[in-house]
């Protein structure tokens, strides 16, 4: 890969963006890396979480602008191929079905952000740097944004940040939702790696069904959802894990998992 470093260690697989010149500015080459990259990853069986960073104090500018401008005319039509790259992507991560955690230092610019709002998870530095910023360019947001933001700030707080296309600090993130916590830049990695490490002994089938049971349920009812619970519950009590679990109980050992403690450092 030109534009992505990939690591994995005891089920921890780390994603870098690495165009650290361009603040890893997603283009089109790093675009089709990422989308292959996530697929592979995604059905590896030794991959129990997903990192995502980036290299050279930055996360992901967005879009890389100064490829658009010299890529000259293209037709109506190009330009929605173009886009399927930035669908493949956003559909794989929202579809993952192991935990995503972002761990963002700098700027999380456009598809920067979009990518953010893509991890169940996001923990960012205290000097990261986000904005929808699609409006300066007169664009509209993509990677998934448009689904995502909503679901994670509310309507309104979506249409102002989409609408203003101001900067937000981590602070205001970590106050909106948007983060879940921020560290120092020399801490963020490794709490991020840690939460990682904590899921390679976590109760993966009950992860993965409750990720696609939160996906619709912003658009589902209460019915619905009991019916899609019980479907659910039936499964996971019949994996190695719930039964492991109910027997440490009852012998009264330590848990198997357990969410790895540490405060994290405030904006």
């Amino acid at each position: 890969m030109n534009t992505l470093l990939c690591a994995i260690d005891h089920g921890v697989a780390t994603v870098t963006l690495n165009r650290p010149d361009a603040k890893n500015a997603l283009d089109a080459t790093m675009a089709d890396e990422l989308g292959d990259l996530l697929d592979a990853l995604r059905h590896d069986a030794a991959v129990r979480a997903l990192v995502l960073t980036g290299a050279g104090g930055a996360f992901c500018a967005g879009g890389d602008v100064k490829a658009m401008a010299s890529s000259g005319s293209r037709t109506p039509a190009e330009r929605k191929a173009g886009m399927a790259r930035y669908a493949r992507i956003a559909t794989t991560l929202a579809d993952f079905e192991r935990p995503v955690i972002a761990a963002a230092d700098g700027v999380c610019y456009g598809a920067g952000l979009s990518l953010l709002l893509l991890c169940d998870i996001v923990l960012l530095s205290q000097r990261a740097r986000l904005c929808m910023v699609f409006h300066r360019i007169g664009l509209i947001p993509d990677v998934g944004a448009l689904y995502t933001l909503p679901r994670v700030v509310g309507l309104q707080r979506a249409r102002e940040l989409i609408f203003s296309a101001r900067e937000i600090d981590a602070a205001e993130a970590l106050r909106i939702g948007i983060a879940m916590e921020v560290h120092d830049v020399a801490g963020l990695l490794p709490r991020a790696e840690a939460i990682a490490r904590s899921f390679a002994d976590g109760p993966l089938l009950a992860l993965g069904l409750s990720k696609k049971a939160l996906q619709v349920s912003l658009g589902s009812d209460l019915a619905s959802m009991l019916a899609l619970e019980a479907e659910g519950q039936v499964l996971a009590s019949t994996s190695e894990f719930a039964r492991e679990a109910a027997r440490r109980f009852a012998a009264r050992e330590p848990a198997q998992f357990r969410w790895p403690d540490r405060a994290p450092v405030t904006a």
